[in-house]
């Protein structure tokens, strides 16, 4: 018995070694010549912060460059990949406590939803080691308040989106600007041309919109697509049967939801036509809209960012990025929904944004937005106060006009 017991110890500590070792490994071989906005943002010195995120946008690559600029291979920190094999023999409350005995200070814990109850590991490690720093990611259907653990007063929680066509220009060109506030877009016109003289920024915007928001794009459109068809299906098949509890049986439902949504976007659902031709009841329907949303494959534009029910029907549906307009359908887009796409996506991330009267986008309740090509007039929104046209295949703007493209550069 004494015999068992002293084996199953040495197993943990071995253990322990092992993921120090991979940890060496994986901070040696990070890159950092490119880095996300959001690495400024966080506050890295609280106690508890979750970063959520779709898959691939790179959660795990920002934590890794945080550890190797701050850390590098000192025993302070520890990065833990949480669907290693190894946590189905080891439990991480173990590791976690050897780590802090042999003074750990700093944790990043990789892919949280992976373990099982990860939310009650983390408050227990949360209220046991007072001294601990612990950073986390998880999927985007990562849920502090529903989860079975009341991590919501403990765990301050950023969401990472793909990159902006800013962040784009940076790690794909070596071409760095700042991040504009769209206070600074709305109110100063010059901007758009102080960025124009030094670069062309038309020349870009359209590989963006195909292949910019996933930084793992390597120079193939097919293969990126292919990759991205992917990402898609694990989001579908796997995360939400785990973390939504769809059954595996309706997943070709949710599939063929996000395929008939995929060629009509951006458009009005009638609810009961499309239940009908997917074959499930109207709440069913608005339940796999909103699980498509929160995946991050759709985005859901409603009257009032407040309040929503749960069974209430997105007033316009867009795909969540550009690229998934251009790998849903083939290589092919629409232009004008490719447009619309683009701003929801980038505005949504730090701005709320809802369905207007008039116009296209109401921003933060105040500012009005109508969006098109470059030929496009204020008629339906020149008498309306603090309204605006975001305009594609504009290179500079005008008294009236700002270019589609500086609303990729708000982070």
């Amino acid at each position: 018995m004494i015999k068992s017991a002293s084996c199953i110890k040495h197993f943990v500590y071995l253990d322990m070694s092992i993921l120090r070792d991979k940890h060496n490994v994986y901070v040696k071989n990070t890159e950092l010549r490119f880095v996300r906005s959001l690495m400024t943002d966080l506050p890295w010195e609280e106690r508890l912060v979750g970063i959520k995120g779709s898959r691939g946008v790179g959660k795990t690559t920002l934590l890794l460059q945080y550890i190797a600029k701050n850390y590098g291979l000192s025993a302070d920190a520890l990065y833990i990949s949480l669907d290693d094999i190894l946590f189905t023999e080891i439990k991480l409350v173990d590791v976690v406590d050897d780590f802090v005995k042999k003074g750990g200070k700093h944790l990043f814990l990789d892919e949280v939803h992976k373990y099982p109850n990860w939310s009650i590991g983390l408050k227990n490690i949360y209220d046991y080691h007072k001294e601990l720093r612990v950073v986390f990611t998880g999927s985007s259907l990562l849920e502090m308040l529903n989860s079975s653990a009341d991590l919501s007063r403990r765990a301050l929680v950023y969401e990472l989106q793909g990159l902006s066509f800013r962040e784009y220009l940076e790690l794909y060109y070596q071409i760095k600007f700042d991040r504009l506030s769209l206070q600074d877009v709305l109110s100063n016109p010059d901007i758009s041309a102080d960025i124009s003289n030094e670069i062309k920024p038309l020349a870009y915007f359209i590989d963006y919109l195909k292949h910019g928001y996933y930084p793992f794009y390597s120079g193939n459109e097919i293969l990126y697509y292919k990759k991205l068809n992917s990402v898609i299906n694990m989001i579908l098949e796997i995360e939400l049967p785990q973390l939504r509890g769809v059954e595996v049986s309706k997943i070709n439902k949710v599939k063929q939801l996000l395929y008939v949504v995929s060629q009509s976007v951006p458009f009005k659902p009638n609810v009961s036509s499309l239940a009908s031709k997917i074959g499930v009841t109207r709440n069913t329907l608005v339940e796999y809209l909103r699980h498509l949303d929160d995946v991050n494959l759709i985005n859901s534009l409603n009257k009032s960012s407040f309040g929503v029910s749960v069974l209430q029907k997105p007033e316009k549906i867009f795909l969540e990025n550009t690229n998934l307009s251009y790998a849903l359908g083939d290589g092919l887009a629409d232009v004008g929904n490719v447009r619309e796409t683009f701003f929801l996506n980038q505005l949504k991330y730090q701005n709320k944004v809802t369905y207007p009267a008039k116009g296209d986008f109401l921003i933060n309740g105040k500012y009005l937005f109508e969006v098109g090509g470059k030929r496009k007039t204020n008629t339906q929104i020149k008498n309306e106060k603090d309204s605006f046209l975001a305009v594609d295949n504009l290179e500079i703007a005008t008294e009236s006009k700002i270019p589609l493209w500086l609303f990729g550069f708000l982070y």
